[in-house]
């Protein structure tokens, strides 16, 4: 995502989001706890974008635990103004590579990655979010039956996730055309909205973790 670099951005984000922006989240790793004051479960958005997402999916589970993962502060900036009283809700300014200095083994209980970035190019595919690198990090800190939730526009990317996932994963509810139902609690992003309103095919896929070593 190529957006304006705009001065000052960084300084207006903790003004707008107080104490939910995390300044130092390393400093929190296995406590997490701490910072919500409860012991609710805890789900990770990586590539929060404009904050659509995740800042609706809180005000509906607020007895679910949010944190909101982006890398770049001028696209942060707008999820930071889409917050509201949102106590279950925290903002991290921070690249997801970076999830296990974050998060101790088996803290988080969930993943969502929408339409992330494709990284279309062979010599970047290690960049792309569900890249074996990527992913022994997730393996790492969610829980025992953790999931994956993903969400793609681009079909390349959805082959290439379920190639990677399969190896250690247990895939579920895959789809080529997703269509939202009562069964499964989503929200919509900017993009996917976007998406939809030019007919795209939307694909999606939830990835369980099993825990190496233990059979599918």
């Amino acid at each position: 995502m190529r957006v304006r670099n705009i001065k000052g951005i960084e300084n207006e984000i903790k003004k707008i989001a107080g104490d939910k922006l995390i300044l130092k989240p390393e400093d929190y790793r296995g406590r997490w706890y701490k910072i919500f004051g409860n012991n609710n479960p805890i789900f990770i958005e990586i590539g929060c974008g404009r904050g659509q997402f995740i800042t609706e999916l809180s005000r509906m589970n607020k007895d679910i635990n949010y944190i909101a993962i982006e890398k770049i502060k001028e696209v942060l900036y707008k999820t930071a103004l889409k917050l509201d009283n949102d106590n279950n809700l925290r903002l991290l300014l921070t690249d997801g590579k970076l999830l296990t200095e974050i998060f101790d083994e088996n803290e988080i209980d969930g993943i969502y990655l929408n339409f992330s970035d494709p990284w279309p190019k062979k010599r970047h595919h290690k960049r792309r979010l569900t890249s074996n690198e990527f992913l022994n990090q997730y393996e790492r800190v969610l829980k025992k039956n953790g999931r994956i939730n993903f969400k793609t526009d681009n079909l390349i990317l959805f082959e290439y996730s379920l190639n990677t996932l399969a190896k250690k994963w247990n895939l579920e509810n895959i789809s080529l055309n997703y269509i939202h139902s009562k069964e499964i609690i989503d929200i919509e992003t900017e993009y996917e909205t976007k998406f939809r309103k030019k007919g795209k095919l939307i694909y999606r896929l939830e990835a369980v973790n099993i825990k190496e070593g233990e059979q599918k």
